[in-house]
């Protein structure tokens, strides 16, 4: 990915296999955005990006995508159920839904254990319930893969752990490849396949505890070698 003929990323090379959650770090401005924008087809870049099924057939790639952290003004009167009538209904929002649709949306909500969030304003959810909504949307139609942006941004602890419970469980029900990027390095070893350590090209790729503790880790973070 270039930018004014300036290399932004160089040489990416990642392979994931279906089921596996790889987790992307690296220092601020490392690049991590916008290797996402690239794979979601929202930035130019050389290369190609390719799917194959089980059979070794290459099909299109479907991809859910949970932003970072997105603000709803808590004064506004739009309900989860709204926001999901906007978002895969073709019925205006405004017009009340019909059963089949809330049935739909309590089935999609469902996903996520979140059912009993569908008639709470958007902007009053805390911010495991606003991920929670905000997966459960990224999960229809169910994709191949999933990208989130920074999920555990503006959660508290107990929440971090419910939401990787959640994650954990989606990719293994759904056998669907995540990619997430992320700060906080304590739930890696526990939940993570392989970490990508990036900074305009790939450093270090592996295990969690190899790529915490390799001299790549601690020279990118300003560790002074420590591990």
């Amino acid at each position: 990915v270039r930018f004014g003929g300036e290399a932004a990323l160089d040489d990416v090379n990642l392979h994931m296999h279906c089921g596996q959650m790889v987790a992307l770090i690296g220092p601020n401005g490392a690049g991590k955005s916008t290797l996402i924008r690239a794979i979601l087809g929202q930035r130019e870049y050389e290369g190609k990006i390719t799917f194959h099924a089980a059979d070794g057939r290459e099909e299109k790639l479907r991809i859910g995508y949970v932003p970072q952290s997105p603000t709803f003004d808590p004064a506004d009167a739009v309900s989860v159920m709204d926001l999901f009538t906007c978002c895969i209904f073709k019925r205006p929002a405004f017009l009340s839904p019909t059963r089949a649709m809330r049935e739909k949306v309590t089935e999609c909500l469902t996903r996520v254990h979140g059912e009993g969030l569908i008639d709470k304003r958007v902007g009053t959810l805390s911010g495991g319930e606003l991920q929670r909504v905000l997966l459960a949307l990224a999960l229809e139609p169910m994709p191949n893969m999933l990208i989130l942006d920074e999920p555990l941004s503006g959660v508290d602890v107990e929440g971090m752990e419910l939401l990787m419970d959640m994650l954990d469980e989606i990719r293994k029900t759904y056998d669907l490849s995540i990619l997430m990027t992320t700060h906080d390095f304590s739930m890696l070893g526990r939940y993570a396949d392989r970490v990508v350590l990036l900074r305009e090209k790939i450093l270090c790729k592996g295990t969690p505890l190899e790529v915490l503790n390799s001299d790549e880790f601690a020279q990118a973070f300003h560790l002074g070698g420590a591990k």
